[in-house]
């Protein structure tokens, strides 16, 4: 794996980068079932949202992103499967914790490898919400703890 990873952060209105964001959460729709979103509101939702982003230079992939809403909560979060393991969602969640006093999101309650990961790293299960998804399934709300792994990586990685 490449050690050249840029950290980019996209300004709401842009659409820098949509195309290769687009294209990371139809790889992950395809291989696991779970991001199921219209390019449509995908484009949309990218524009009204802070974006921040990895970036391998040595291959020019896009290594994972979290598009965030102004409130701190995540839209999106996605990391490149190749990737994974490396703590780039981990660090994707520390630098939005960095910008925004809460950080949450909502997981597909049959996802379990994102509801495992989001636990891991300090992230409480707020409510379940049926039907949430429009095809009918349901999730969970997810709320960042004070407490929470990418707090302490937050403040490590301010020095």
């Amino acid at each position: 794996m490449s050690v050249n990873i840029e950290t980019t952060v996209v300004d709401r209105g842009s659409d820098e980068y949509v195309d290769p964001a687009w294209q990371l959460k139809e790889d992950i729709r395809r291989s696991e079932g779970v991001l199921r979103q219209r390019r449509g509101f995908f484009r949309s939702a990218y524009r009204r949202s802070t974006v921040y982003l990895y970036i391998d230079r040595a291959s020019d992939a896009l290594v994972g992103f979290a598009a965030v809403r102004r409130d701190g909560y995540i839209l999106f979060l996605a990391v490149d499967a190749d990737y994974r393991g490396h703590g780039f969602g981990k660090r994707l969640i520390a630098r939005v914790s960095e910008d925004y006093g809460s950080v949450t999101c909502h997981a597909r309650s049959t996802n379990e490898e994102a509801l495992e990961f989001y636990q891991h790293i300090g992230f409480e299960v707020r409510r379940r919400i049926d039907n949430y998804y429009e095809d009918g399934g349901d999730a969970f709300y997810l709320k960042l703890g004070d407490d929470s792994i990418t707090e302490k990586l937050s403040k490590l990685l301010r020095g």
